[in-house]
């Protein structure tokens, strides 16, 4: 399993190159970041005999989907968290939880304030008397065994890029990669939430300081989408045959053109964008533009 650069056929004034590193292709269903940041927790939870995995996400999580396919896969009971207690009885109407349990993860749904707790001791000792012992796998997935599969995003081939770019949830990949980039290489995070509170997070895990996060293409926030974003994400795909989701790498896309068309990358730069996957999230993204009357995603 490998993933490919992808040029994207497009002339950029100046010279600029733009290709695009297709993670997604890694795994049908533990595809992308998912994939590198469970690859080393997998193997500590086999090392220490783990027999199952609890872990946390919302109702469209690419997490969720992704350890409950690596259960399935590996041969780990997977035990999902799940954030709003209104879903337990929406399981079928919900394309990434119906997955899930297909995959046999078991749920327990929270409150929002219980959900807030999820880091706590005590939530944690409740959720060991009620599921016995596991391995915890945080939200998102980020942690140092993570991170160290992150930074196996990059080659050696990668080098000749002058800048890296990737969407940023929790800050796991991008800390990846950072640590496993060139010197001379620039890396930008393209954050899908509001605000640049994940710079602190960021800056505990990477060891090189050639990184900045771009807080302009969230496009209203986590899981918040325009017409505008849609549209972009449906005629990318219908001219380069590259499928963006609307959470993560739609936007970071969006970002990259933009930037590109406004001069801020210098002549000649040579352009490598992740794409971190999430694919999975398209299918629930369109139940609510449906509802809504919007023009759905291509899928």
């Amino acid at each position: 399993m490998k993933s490919e650069n992808q040029k994207i056929p497009i002339h950029f004034p100046n010279g600029i190159e733009l290709f695009i590193k297709r993670e997604d292709l890694l795994h049908p269903i533990i595809s992308g970041n998912k994939f590198r940041k469970l690859k080393y927790n997998l193997a500590e939870a086999k090392r220490l005999g783990y027999k199952k995995l609890l872990t946390f996400g919302g109702a469209f999580s690419n997490h969720i989907v992704a350890v409950a396919g690596a259960g399935k896969e590996f041969g780990f009971e997977t035990i999902g968290i799940i954030r709003g207690e209104e879903l337990e009885e929406k399981i079928n109407e919900n394309p990434s939880l119906a997955v899930a349990e297909q995959f046999g993860m078991k749920f327990a749904f929270v409150s929002r304030d219980a959900y807030r707790l999820k880091d706590t001791p005590e939530f944690l000792e409740e959720m060991q008397s009620k599921f016995g012992d596991f391995y915890l796998l945080p939200e998102g997935g980020t942690n140092e065994l993570a991170i160290k599969g992150c930074e196996e995003i990059l080659n050696e081939l990668d080098s000749e890029f002058s800048y890296i770019c990737t969407s940023v949830g929790t800050g796991g990949t991008i800390s990846g990669i950072i640590n496993s980039a060139a010197s001379h290489q620039n890396i930008i995070g393209f954050s899908s939430l509001k605000g640049d509170f994940l710079q602190k997070d960021i800056a505990k895990f990477a060891n090189q300081k050639n990184w900045t996060i771009n807080c302009e293409y969230h496009f209203g926030g986590y899981g918040k989408v325009t017409n505008e974003l849609i549209e972009f994400i449906n005629s990318f795909y219908k001219q380069y045959e590259v499928p963006l989701d609307p959470i993560y790498t739609g936007k970071m896309m969006f970002g990259i053109l933009d930037l590109i068309q406004n001069d801020f990358f210098p002549p000649n730069s040579k352009i490598l964008a992740i794409h971190t996957g999430g694919l999975q999230g398209i299918a629930g993204m369109n139940l609510k533009l449906e509802k809504s009357g919007k023009t759905k995603i291509i899928i």
